[in-house]
C-alpha cells in the first residue's frame, strides 16, 4: 500500500532532555493509525514535527511525500492538524472561524461556502453557527475545531489527544465521525492516552519516555505478550495485591479498577494454584477468571520491563 507518513530515526531534543527517542515507523494511506501513551511520553512533540511546527533535531521522514525538514511548508498545507488545546477564537461565531480558517487554506468564494455548508452538516452545528466559540459547550467546540482541520479536504488528518476532557458519549460520537473520514480515504494519525480509544485503531506505536515500545495492531500486540491474562476480584484488593505480586508464578500483576489484573505463563495452571495460596493466607470470597488481554495489559507489561 501506499505511503502516508513515514519516519527513521526520528529525535527531538531540548537542552539535555531528549522528547522523542530515535524512533522510526510508517502510516499507510487511509488508515486509523494510533500513537498510545501516557502525558509526557513524547506524543505531541512527535504530531509537530510531522506537521511541520517544530524541526528534528535527528532523522528523516516525509508526510504526504514532502520532507518534514526540507518542505514544512508544503506539509502544512496537506494536511489537516487539530490540536490539544482547539485552535478556536473565542470572539467570533462558528461561522466566522471557519471563514477565518478556510481564508488560510487558501478557499474563497463557491468553493469555500461549500466546504463550510459541509462542515456544518458533518458536525452538526449548523444550527449554532452564529453563536461565539468561546460559548459553546466543549463537545461542541470539539466539532469546530475538527471541521476547522478539514476544511481544505485534507488527504491526511493529525489529531493530538482530540477527546481529552470531553465525556464518553462526545469521545464515541467524534470516533464515528473519524470512521467516516477514513471510509472516504482519508488517512488518520491520533494521538491519545484513553487505551480503549486505541482498540479502533488499525495499527499503532505505544510510547513511552520517547521511546517506541510496542508496535503493531492492537490483535498483534496481545498476541506477542505469550501470557495468559487473568483477572482476580477479591475484597480488600489492594493489601491483596501486595501479596500476589510477589508470587513466583506471577509475571506481572496490576490493579485494573477494583479488579487484579494477573500475567502468567501460557498453560500455567493459575486458579488452582492461586487458589491454594489465598486460601493458605486465608483469604475468602474471591474469584479468578482467565480473561483476554487488553491493550493496557500490553502496555503496563512493556511499561514494568522498562522500569517505569
Amino acid at each position: 500500500m501506499d505511503i502516508s507518513v513515514e519516519v527513521k530515526g526520528l529525535t527531538k531534543m531540548f537542552g539535555d532532555f531528549t522528547a522523542v527517542d530515535d524512533i522510526s515507523f510508517s502510516v499507510e494511506s487511509g488508515e486509523i493509525f494510533g500513537f498510545l501513551g501516557p502525558n509526557g511520553a513524547g506524543k505531541s512533540t512527535t504530531i509537530r514535527m510531522l506537521c511541520g511546527i517544530l524541526t528534528p533535531t535527528d532523522g528523516t521522514g516525509t508526510v504526504a511525500g514532502h520532507d518534514i525538514i526540507l518542505e514544512q511548508n508544503r506539509i502544512k498545507h496537506s494536511i489537516g492538524y487539530m490540536s490539544q488545546k482547539f485552535s478556536l477564537y473565542n470572539e467570533l461565531t462558528v461561522i466566522e472561524n471557519l471563514e477565518f480558517f478556510g481564508s488560510i487554506y487558501g478557499l474563497s468564494g463557491n468553493r469555500l461556502r461549500e466546504r463550510i455548508e459541509y462542515v456544518l452538516d458533518m458536525a452538526e452545528i449548523g444550527s449554532r453557527k452564529r453563536e461565539r466559540a468561546g460559548l459553546l459547550p466543549g463537545g461542541i467546540k470539539q466539532r469546530l475545531a475538527l471541521g476547522s482541520a478539514i476544511l481544505h479536504d485534507p488527504g491526511i488528518l493529525f489529531l493530538d489527544e482530540p477527546t481529552s476532557g470531553v465525556d464518553p458519549i462526545m469521545r464515541r460520537n467524534f470516533w464515528d465521525l473519524i470512521y467516516d473520514f477514513s471510509r472516504r480515504g482519508k488517512t488518520i494519525f491520533v494521538t491519545t492516552h484513553y487505551m480503549d480509544e486505541a482498540e479502533h485503531c488499525g495499527r499503532m506505536a505505544l510510547i513511552i519516555a520517547g521511546k517506541i515500545i510496542a508496535y503493531g495492531s492492537p490483535a498483534d500486540l496481545k498476541k506477542e505478550l505469550h501470557h495468559d491474562v487473568y483477572t482476580l476480584k477479591v475484597e480488600n484488593f489492594i493489601s491483596v495485591f501486595d501479596t500476589v505480586s510477589e508470587l513466583p508464578f506471577i509475571d506481572e500483576a496490576a490493579i485494573f479498577g477494583s479488579d487484579i489484573h494477573l500475567l502468567c505463563g501460557s498453560g500455567f495452571a493459575m486458579k488452582k494454584e492461586l487458589s491454594r495460596v489465598m486460601k493458605s493466607e486465608g483469604i475468602k470470597n474471591f474469584r479468578i477468571e482467565k480473561i483476554s488481554p487488553t491493550l493496557e495489559d500490553v502496555f503496563v507489561t512493556h511499561a514494568r520491563r522498562l522500569g517505569v
